[in-house]
């Protein structure tokens, strides 16, 4: 079995132009390499413009046992402008490999590919669960793989994902939970009219300020043991009036909500419809619930990897649930789920890039998890 390059393989992935959805052949090129260690490797398309079609990757070796599985994307969010090397054109100034998705998180697949290439105890099975819809709207991505495996009655005992978890260092932080997280719109309609002749028109912005400061002032909760407290946000306020003299016809507002596991998404949509009939009777209320909040409590998951980060850097990981979502929230329906994976200081940001001795850390501290989450 040949053992692969952190570094050379990232570099691989990182000259695949992945912007959501496209995939660039990224994953041609992962599926070469683990293909080449001998992982059994099945790869699908799903959906349809304007949000796919979508490449998605399932990888299996090994059988039997307990089986452990690391999920993660191969798609990036644009470049945008102002990068001092091309962002699709892999480049190593000093220590640092720069490149879109270099830590978000084709580095952390490059790591865990290295890792798999230097084994596995006998009695276990490997795998890997790869979308490429992560960073976009999800909706051909990590769910519709999770559909293909429990029609073939595939499911992990536990779930690493490789999202970007660490601060200040490598290492100092593994994620246990993700708050959950909603996008609302409201629409109030009106009567479009002359400023002067307000008897003839209906001003709806009134009736949707009123609705705003009483969502502003809807309860919450003050946090739990794991979670920040839960925070409502208005997002957008608009009327589409370009004149001065005119009445709008209709005013909208979108809001998002990001909650903890005091909620659940469709409770707190209700809230907000009941508040919003009671202040503006005629307003319609649409919503998107992007994910649920899920916690794994601390056990055998979060120590395994916290070990295996304590004995490769000395730190003992914090356990936190702080950040956006990620395909965690999707995947630990099935399976314990935590994420742990490079720094995320340059994530999303121009000149992304990942410290080179990091990358060959992360393929150790991987390959640690994959020998200890297998060998009993």
């Amino acid at each position: 079995m040949p053992e692969i390059d952190p570094l050379d393989f990232t570099t691989q992935l990182l000259a695949c132009n992945s912007v959501t959805p496209a995939d660039g052949g990224t994953q041609a090129v992962l599926a070469d390499a683990l293909t080449s260690i001998g992982f059994e490797v099945h790869r699908f398309h799903h959906g349809e413009a304007p949000d796919g079609p979508i490449a998605n990757l399932f990888a299996t070796r090994g059988n039997g046992g307990r089986h452990f599985a690391f999920a993660g994307h191969t798609d990036v969010v644009p470049p945008g402008e102002g990068w001092e090397s091309d962002a699709f054109t892999p480049t190593v100034r000093g220590e640092l490999l720069y490149g879109r998705g270099a830590v978000d998180m084709k580095g952390a697949i490059g790591a865990f590919v290295a890792a798999a290439s230097r084994g596995q105890p006998d009695d276990g099975t490997l795998s890997l669960i790869i979308t490429g819809d992560e960073e976009g709207p999800a909706t051909y991505g990590t769910k519709a793989l999770m559909a293909w495996m429990a029609e073939k009655d595939i499911r992990p005992d536990m779930i690493l994902v490789g999202e970007p978890t660490s601060s200040a260092r490598l290492g100092d932080t593994i994620k246990i939970g993700r708050r959950g997280s909603v996008n609302m719109w409201i629409e109030v309609p009106g009567v479009q009219g002359h400023v002067a002749y307000p008897h003839l028109a209906s001003n709806p912005i009134p009736a949707l300020a009123s609705v705003l400061t009483a969502l502003s002032a809807m309860p919450l909760d003050p946090g739990t043991d794991w979670f920040q407290p839960s925070n409502l946000e208005i997002t957008e306020i608009a009327a589409d009036n370009p004149a001065a003299n005119v009445i709008p016809g209709h005013a909208r507002a979108r809001l998002n909500i990001r909650f903890n596991d005091t909620y659940r998404g469709g409770d707190l949509i209700e809230q907000v419809r009941e508040i919003v009939a009671g202040h503006a009777p005629e307003a319609t209320l649409t919503a998107r619930i992007s994910g649920e909040a899920f916690l794994t409590a601390p056990g055998p998951l979060s120590t395994l990897v916290a070990d295996a980060i304590s004995d490769a850097t000395g730190l003992a990981p914090e356990l936190s649930t702080s950040g956006g979502t990620s395909d965690a929230r999707f995947l630990s329906t099935i399976a314990p789920t935590v994420e742990f994976g490079l720094l995320n200081a340059t994530m999303h940001k121009l000149d992304e890039a990942v410290a080179i001795p990091d990358l060959h850390m992360l393929a150790d501290i991987y390959a640690t998890i994959i020998r200890r989450a297998l060998a009993n």
